[in-house]
């Protein structure tokens, strides 16, 4: 049956079954194939979204964005724009990626005509890659900006890359490629820089291994630091625990570290594993270092979306193809050094179980800090947004994401306008090119939600589409979504 317990309940049932050995193994993961992680697997009770509702009148202040508000919504289509490469010389056949740079105050006022410059990554940036890597850049997958938006951070999901760009020129600036990690495989699934500018920390998910690249924005120095590299196999943690248990899913059975994130007090850095569980990690160590650690009976695997909220990180767990009820949503004290140390015993701070849903299907992927005071988040195989208040962890609205110009629109990645009266979202192809198992849309491009009521409460107010038809069939695959703050 599913489980509906409240999350206040259902905190306390995680704690109790996490006391005894055969609640642990119930909620794991055994041979590949997911179950729910505090109740049995998904059995095909169905989740049934709200229905949609009139989202009302539109603002005027929605649709007339101030100038202290000015900003670009940079979108990442992960569908190949070239197919010139040689594969036999390690350069990749199918490469390229495209992407679409839109002024926020268009989106707002009419998504369906604003207009967008678009970069082809088949162009300078893979040429770029060929010469500082060898390869060409596959799968553009997720995006970032320094902490000025000065310049713009993307990872290659297939083929390894990251790629530095100076955002207002559009132009790529730097490329590096992961190292070869667990079976010689290497990727690049996310890469995120610390508050303080000093670092990008990339997430090496089939080579699981947790990277890092020095970075100076200003002087336009970017340097891979091989010697910061953390391997997320080898070893044992401070507490003398395993970093990994291959064939023991009460541990970390799988530790591809799908995202990094850092808070705004720069320390730690969270890393989600594929496999469930997390680490906390010292992102200024010369050696990138655990300093805390969980098990996947406590976090749930397949997490990428973070987030930060009234003292808060909140992180979830997503479905996968043996599992399509990935609802989980939790939250860790956002903390200092002296709150996560390598010093404390495991599961310290305590994870805090905010809500999970074992229906299906559900997919917790994106999120977003709405107003400092909500949680949005986003729901791609469900097509919904559930908000949640940022302090109390309880659930405010859910509001399905549904519209007569889409019935699925697979939302993903979220990011939110500097007044906060604009979210915006990617929305997935029919095709798609990564998360196949729960990321089928009808409708590639940004979805724009207005958020009213103090934050609290999402409404659509447009969609502005792109499109990649090749033979006759569409290809574009949106993910990476990222706003830029005009300074």
């Amino acid at each position: 049956m599913p489980n509906t317990t409240s999350p206040r309940r259902q905190r306390r049932v995680l704690a109790a079954a996490a006391a005894t050995t055969a609640a642990v193994l119930s909620a794991g993961v055994l041979g590949g194939a997911a179950t729910a992680h505090d109740g049995d697997p998904h059995d095909g009770t169905a989740y049934t979204p709200p229905p949609v509702v009139d989202a009302g009148p539109v603002t005027g202040s929605f649709r007339n964005t101030p100038a202290s508000a000015r900003h670009e919504v940079w979108l990442v289509d992960q569908s190949d724009t070239r197919r010139d490469g040689d594969a036999a010389a390690n350069v990749f056949a199918s490469y390229g990626g495209t992407v679409h740079v839109y002024d926020g105050a268009d989106l707002r006022r009419d998504a369906t005509t604003a207009p967008a410059e678009r970069v082809d990554l088949g162009g300078a940036t893979a040429a770029l890659c060929r010469a500082s890597t060898g390869a060409n850049p596959v799968r553009p997958h997720m995006l970032s900006f320094s902490p000025d938006d000065s310049h713009a951070i993307l990872a290659f999901v297939t083929s390894g890359h990251v790629v530095v760009f100076d955002a207002a020129a559009r132009e790529p600036v730097a490329c590096f490629r992961t190292e070869p990690g667990a079976g010689g495989a290497r990727q690049a699934h996310a890469a995120l820089p610390t508050p303080d500018g000093r670092y990008v920390l990339v997430a090496n998910q089939n080579g699981k291994k947790l990277e890092r690249i020095r970075t100076d924005y200003a002087a336009g120095v970017f340097t891979q630091e091989p010697e910061a590299t953390l391997d997320l196999t080898a070893g044992t943690t401070p507490n003398g625990m395993p970093m990994q248990t291959p064939g023991d899913p009460t541990v970390r059975p799988d530790n591809a570290p799908i995202c990094p994130f850092v808070p705004s007090t720069g320390y730690p850095a969270f890393v989600s594993l594929r496999g469930g569980g997390l680490f906390a990690v010292d992102p200024y160590a010369e050696r990138l270092r655990v300093v805390a650690e969980y098990p996947a009976t406590e976090v749930a695997r397949d997490g990428c979306g973070f987030t930060e909220a009234a003292g808060w990180v909140y992180g979830n767990g997503g479905s996968n193809p043996g599992n399509l009820s990935g609802w989980f949503q939790y939250r860790l004290p956002v903390g200092e050094a002296g709150t996560y140390s390598a010093a404390n015993p495991p599961s310290m701070p305590a994870v805090d179980v905010v809500d999970h849903d074992t229906r299906g299907p559900r997919d917790a992927h994106g999120v977003a800090t709405v107003a400092r005071k909500y949680v949005w988040a986003f729901d791609r195989a469900a097509h919904v947004v559930q908000v949640y208040d940022a302090s109390t962890a309880e659930t405010v609205v859910t509001v399905n994401l549904r519209t007569a110009g889409s019935q699925r629109p697979a939302p993903d990645i979220a990011d939110v306008s500097p007044d906060g009266r604009a979210v915006y979202a990617s929305t997935r192809g029919p095709n798609p090119l990564t998360g196949t198992h729960a990321a089928v849309g009808d409708a590639p491009g940004v979805l724009v939600l207005e958020a009213g009521l103090d934050g609290r409460t999402p409404a659509v107010r447009g969609h502005a589409g792109i499109s990649n038809v090749v033979a006759g069939v569409e290809r574009a695959d949106p993910h990476g979504l990222a706003v830029r703050v005009i300074r």
